[in-house]
């Protein structure tokens, strides 16, 4: 089990990430004026899932059902 210190490393890595990948994404709607990718936008979302998992173990299962 992942002490508090490793989830808390682990998520600040994954959120890192999911922003610098939303901040693509919304250049380049300003940029082209074109709408999202279906793929990038639930690809987002999945990430957005399993950090919500890491964060609230219960309450994500219970969502799901």
């Amino acid at each position: 089990m992942a002490t508090a210190a490793e989830k808390r490393e682990d998520i600040k890595s994954k959120l890192q990430i999911l922003r610098k990948e939303l901040r693509e994404i919304h250049s380049k709607v300003m940029e082209e004026s074109t709408m999202p990718e279906p793929g990038e936008v639930r690809a987002s979302m999945t990430k957005l899932e399993e950090l919500l998992e890491v964060l609230e173990p219960k309450s994500a299962k219970k969502s799901k059902k």
